[in-house]
């Protein structure tokens, strides 16, 4: 098949995120969004992964642009409060590579562990030891650039952001999409044509028919294409990520530098967890649930009690958690919640966007799309799917909690079927020698639940296969880490708040921007 001619059905962040990928991948091609004008204006805000700066880059979006226009901060961490214990406190998983100077260069990431075996260090620290960056986001601090013999930590390089996606969205359509070239019909289709090769034809409300050689599906979870009209199965995955439903809303600040935290907080509490995400304006707060465990209204009366306050409005947001067998039928692909969708944990909303669309594009780039192509293609979609989602399972099925009967059904989840998470586990149980493995992310997860690898059996018994004890390296590792921890904290003491470090950098420009807009606007207005 040809993709000369793509229609977007759907717009909002699958819709205009796709369209942005495919313009600037092929800006030859025709490109049509259909959106319906129906689609929710209010933003409850929304946490992006560290990898979106790859997708960001390839699309050719900068921060100067989008972020004062989307309510954007940045994201440079995850905190997780209680998954281990119920007060157990909280632990960092950083954006960014591992820093291995300061001497732990032959040892990689376990010479932590190693040193811990040893010294009587809490799992906070280890986050503090291999990334710099966290002298700074603990304070609500930012440095463009953490370097030097200590490791490399770039800003716009190993960040992320919070932002309103449906300002962020509606950028994307008006300041790159539709002054790129993407055609715009605001309708509602009503009906869909199919025949033996897929979609046949889109039936808009007022009659017109539009046809395509190619149709990305972005209409949510009511996936109007993929799993409606052409009715390919949809794979549930509640077995290991039993979370069905949130309650979102919006808090304002009380103290804007000590509340807008430079990461997304993520807090356990009685059935679920509770987001936190502050963006410019205000702080998007949620809490995820199974509706299977407790009632909305019980729900209501947890989120309500955690926040301390009676007097918010809650969106209810039910999900469906799992992925179409196939991502890519005949001539529909599902992008977004027409795909698929794990619980919120880890930002995955937007993750699976674009990167099913990377992939799109490296498959369509071709002249001719073959069977095949769309075959590897849902196999990589489907692997990338099952392997990140037992990533996420990873941070409750790691901890201890036993609290009530949500977490007991929580620590009966089992893995048999997930080789990622089995594979984890076989490093910890049978394979006894050390390894420098980062596990995209599964080591921060891990160390911070008290999972780890390399424990103090395992060390014992690589110091008697070797003969030698390491802990001389235990106390050199620490005073070296020590010694990069006293001078980064000073660093740290002084550089700019996040708060005003985005108002210097972004906000106060955009002030000025409107400002000037104004005084024009007004002696215009004089003249006239």
């Amino acid at each position: 098949m040809k993709t000369d001619k793509i229609v977007i059905v759907g717009g909002g962040s699958a819709g205009w995120m796709s369209a942005v990928t495919l313009l600037a991948a092929f800006p030859q091609k025709e490109i049509i969004v259909i959106e319906s004008p129906d689609y929710p204006t209010v933003g409850v805000g929304e946490s992006t992964p560290q990898n979106i700066r790859s997708w960001t880059n390839f699309v050719g979006i900068k921060d100067e642009e989008f972020m004062s226009k989307t309510d954007a901060t940045y994201k440079l961490s995850i905190r997780f409060n209680d998954f281990y214990k119920k007060g157990s406190g909280g632990y960092h998983y950083p954006f960014g590579l591992p820093n291995f100077a300061s001497g732990s260069e032959e040892y990689g990431l376990e010479g932590w562990h190693i040193m811990k075996h040893y010294h009587d260090t809490p799992v906070q620290d280890y986050a503090r030891t291999y990334f710099p960056q966290m002298a700074f986001l603990e304070k609500n601090k930012i440095d463009e650039n953490v370097d030097g013999v200590f490791g490399s930590f770039k800003l716009d390089r190993d960040s992320a952001f919070h932002f309103d996606a449906v300002k962020f969205a509606n950028w994307l359509r008006d300041d790159k999409c539709i002054p790129g070239g993407v055609k715009l019909i605001p309708s509602t289709v009503k009906h869909v044509k199919t025949n033996d090769d897929g979609v046949e034809s889109l039936v808009l409300d007022d009659g017109t028919e539009v046809t395509a050689d190619l149709y990305l599906d972005c209409t949510g979870f009511k996936s109007m294409l993929l799993g409606g009209a052409l009715g390919e199965e949809f794979v549930s995955y509640e077995k290991q990520l039993p979370n069905n439903r949130a309650l979102a809303t919006q808090l304002e600040y009380t103290d804007r530098r000590m509340q807008m935290n430079p990461y997304t907080t993520c807090t356990a509490i009685d059935h679920g967890w509770v987001w936190n995400i502050p963006t410019w304006n205000k702080i998007g707060t949620g809490y995820v649930y199974n509706d299977r465990c407790i009632s909305k209204e019980d729900a209501m009366k947890e989120f309500k009690k955690h926040l301390g306050r009676e007097d918010l409005e809650f969106r209810d947001i039910p999900f469906r958690v799992g992925i179409h067998r196939r991502t890519w039928v005949k001539n529909v692909v599902g992008i977004g919640l027409a795909a698929g969708f794990m619980e919120p944990l880890e930002s995955n909303g937007l993750l699976t966007i674009y990167e099913f669309l990377l992939k799109l594009v490296k498959v369509i780039n071709r002249e001719y799309v073959s069977n095949y192509d769309r075959e590897i293609y849902n196999i990589a979609n489907t692997t990338f799917f099952s392997n990140f989602a037992d990533f996420v399972t990873a941070h409750y099925i790691f901890g201890q909690r036993r609290d009530n009967d949500y977490w007991k059904a929580i620590s009966k989840i089992s893995v048999e079927d997930h080789p990622t998470l089995m594979d984890f586990g076989e490093r910890k149980l049978i394979r006894h020698k050390f390894h420098n493995d980062l596990g995209d992310g599964y080591h921060c997860i891990a160390t911070g639940l008290n999972y780890s690898v390399v424990d103090k059996s395992s060390i014992s018994i690589q110091e008697f296969n070797q003969g030698f004890s390491y802990r001389e390296t235990a106390n050199r590792l620490k005073q070296n880490w020590d010694r990069m921890k006293t001078f980064i904290d000073q660093k740290s003491d002084r550089a700019p708040f996040h708060v005003d470090y985005l108002e210097k950098r972004f906000y106060g420009q955009e002030k000025v921007r409107l400002e000037n807009m104004g005084k024009s606007i007004r002696s215009k207005g004089r003249k006239g």
